[in-house]
């Protein structure tokens, strides 16, 4: 058996009892193996206080076994029903508005509600010691898209006085917060911390190292909700791996500090709602319209694979139109089977589709299955019951991918750069995002790791602005003798939110002595022109005046001489945000300068290796052509629009490649 497998979401409580063996064996007919259930069904399981009703889901339990499909269960917790809301209407969140989220959606609770700590620890329970040792439970999710919908953060009393006790901790003495936070501005001083509130309803701008704080007050209260669920299955269900289904480019909590309770992080692929609610510009929505940017899913296939401990989960997959964003185009024939594959290229264990069969009713009517609501084969099934017979064409077992580069991604840089964006479209996910596609368009495999993660092994990282270098960090750097790449903004603020006593790059200045003494925002249509061996590009966005060092080398300068692009040693500091094209470049040459092969790909073509294959993903419009002398696995030799090839290369082209390495590193 392959340790590729395919799933689905499935919700027997919305469906005729009648229909759920035909909808088992069609499933096992199609390919899938494993099955997730019942997050949404709390008002199923208990549909009145303390009384429990397990019969319904007891049978889709031996149904779906009876099939030969695994289950993974879920606590349901994501939707509180109107009986305990009613009961406790405290548990509800209240917005930045001052309101309070009323119930009729989901996701309608308070992560410092205790009354809903205990609630929800209560269901998890009953629910893992109904199902915890059936064999056919093979893993849990907990909860559901934590953040979904804008929720991490509340402002209810409960959650101040919880982050009261939270500064308290942290500070130990409310002298100490007045230093860090610098209260004597604005006459801000507070004598207790129960003289705190939360960051709101001011009359203009609350003070910004008060909101940092409470945003990670609030990521910590995610993750403590968590692991109080993680707890509770795995002493009820031992041996079942626990997940979560983290959501594409959310970042509103800490994922790496919830991963590290979990056995996998998982998270929900929707490559063309997610590229309509991005900040992509219309024109780019426009070209990638329905077959999602090309670096979109791997961006976060690549993030999740590097908090995860056992191979990562896409636990839903987009596989048809959606109903959720503000246009909801179809994919191109052969995109689901492409997304598909490009999951287990960089080390998805399991490729999940959302959902079996589309809803004719509520919210999500609109939202595309593998099934249309007739009970019809819809595109995305025909092409799920393609990857399955392509998984047998691989080896039963593949190792995990290795990058060559690493990225560091922070979550607390992109909450700082929100709360003191300076110019209003400077996006730190945007930012990132855009070094991670410079660095897939040259043909480089990435790993994207958190600051604190060992570095050994890597011969380009690249960091795009890192608000708080710490000294580990910097320590690490020193040690290093890898290629450097660092974005505007790196070490520009202390864990406070207060400028660094030496000025940016903080930190970093120990490795590259520059100083950063003044900065400037640019509006969308302004921008400045630069060179790059050569080359015309713009800067934009952002703009730093810099003070060098005297034995640093200016690769670019602005119009005024000014310094925009450094190389000291090792390490090269990006003063600005540059074109998309002078962005590839500076990643093409930072990898020839690691040593590392690269390679030109046609607009749209990406590349994956995992375990001694080179799969080939075609979002454009022209072809890619395998090397002659490589083994075809499965897929054409000319990769044409929306298809995937993966080969084996030669022997001897391993060797070209790495010759050809070893020449740049010279």
């Amino acid at each position: 058996m392959s340790d590729l497998r395919l799933g689905v979401c499935y919700y027997p409580e919305q469906w005729p009892e009648s229909m759920w063996q035909a909808d088992a064996r069609r499933m096992r007919e199609m390919g899938i193996e494993q099955v997730r259930i019942a997050e949404f069904a709390w008002s199923r399981m208990e549909p009145s206080p303390g009384q429990y009703d397990w019969g319904w889901l007891d049978r889709a339990v031996e149904t779906l076994a009876g099939a030969g499909l695994k289950i993974v269960m879920c606590t349901p917790t994501a939707t509180p029903p109107k009986w305990l809301i009613d009961a406790h209407p405290q548990i509800l969140a209240v917005g930045a508005d001052g309101r309070t989220r009323a119930f009729g959606s989901r996701r309608h609770y308070d992560f410092s509600s205790p009354e809903y700590f205990e609630a929800a620890g209560e269901i998890s329970r009953r629910v893992a010691e109904r199902y915890g040792q059936h064999p056919a439970v093979s893993a849990w999710q907990i909860d559901n898209e934590f953040g979904c919908h804008l929720t991490v953060l509340s402002y209810s009393q409960h959650a101040v006085q919880r982050f009261r006790q939270w500064l308290a901790k942290r500070y130990g003495t409310v002298k100490a917060l007045n230093e860090a936070w610098g209260t004597v501005f604005w006459s801000m001083e507070y004598r207790t911390f129960d003289e705190i509130d939360a960051p709101i309803g001011t009359v203009t701008e609350a003070h910004p190292a008060h909101r940092l704080d409470y945003r990670r007050f609030a990521s910590d209260e995610v993750v403590r909700f968590g692991r109080m669920q993680v707890d509770i299955i795995r002493e009820r269900s031992p041996g079942r791996a626990v997940v979560h289904n983290f959501m594409q480019l959310f970042s509103e909590f800490d994922h790496y500090a919830l991963a590290a309770h979990l056995d996998a992080a998982t998270w929900d692929s929707y490559p063309l709602g997610g590229l309509e609610e991005a900040w992509f510009d219309a024109e780019t929505k426009a070209r990638w319209l329905r077959t999602g940017h090309p670096d979109y899913a791997s961006f976060n296939h690549d993030l999740y694979r590097g908090m995860s401990r056992q191979p990562f989960w896409v636990m839903e997959q987009q596989p048809g139109p959606v109903n959720w964003a503000p246009w909801n185009p179809a994919p191109l024939p052969g995109m689901v089977r492409t997304w598909s594959w490009e999951a287990f290229a960089h080390g998805a264990g399991t490729v999940s589709y959302f959902r079996w069969r589309q809803a004719p009713f509520a919210q999500e009517q609109m939202h595309a299955g593998l099934n249309t609501p007739d009970d019809q084969i819809d595109l995305g099934g025909h092409e799920a019951r393609q990857v399955a017979d392509e998984i047998a064409l691989l080896p039963a077992t593949l190792a995990q991918p290795r990058g060559t580069v690493a990225l560091v991604f922070d979550y607390a840089s992109k909450w700082l750069f929100d709360i003191h964006p300076q110019g209003a479209d400077f996006n730190y996910m945007r930012f990132a995002f855009e070094y991670y596609s410079a660095l897939r368009s040259v043909g480089l495999d990435v790993d994207i790791v958190p600051q604190d993660a060992p570095l050994d092994g890597y011969r380009l990282i690249v960091v795009p602005s890192l608000a708080v270098v710490s000294e580990a960090f910097a320590s690490r750097l020193a040690q290093s003798d890898a290629q450097f790449v660092f974005g505007p903004r790196s070490g520009s603020k202390t864990e406070s939110l207060s400028i660094p006593s030496n000025l940016p790059p903080g930190a970093l200045a120990a490795s590259m002595p520059l100083r950063v003494w003044r900065v400037e925002s640019m509006r969308p249509n302004a921008t400045l022109d630069v060179n790059y061996h050569g080359k015309p590009g713009t800067a934009r966005h952002w703009r730093e005046f810099v003070d060098l060092p005297a034995d640093a080398s200016v690769l670019s300068t602005y119009p005024d001489g000014g310094a925009a692009m450094i190389r000291h040693r090792n390490l090269l500091y990006l003063a600005s945000l540059f074109d998309e094209a002078t962005t590839r470049a500076v990643m093409h040459d930072a990898a020839r300068a690691a040593g590392l092969a690269v390679e030109q790909l046609d607009d749209g073509v990406r590349l994956a290796r995992r375990a001694g294959l080179t799969f080939v993903f075609n979002y454009g419009e022209s072809s890619y052509a395998v090397p002659p002398d490589a083994t075809l696995v499965f897929g054409d030799g000319q990769v044409g629009p929306q298809q995937v090839s993966v080969f084996r290369p030669a022997a001897s082209r391993v060797e070209l490649n790495q010759d050809a390495a070893s020449v740049a590193a010279s």
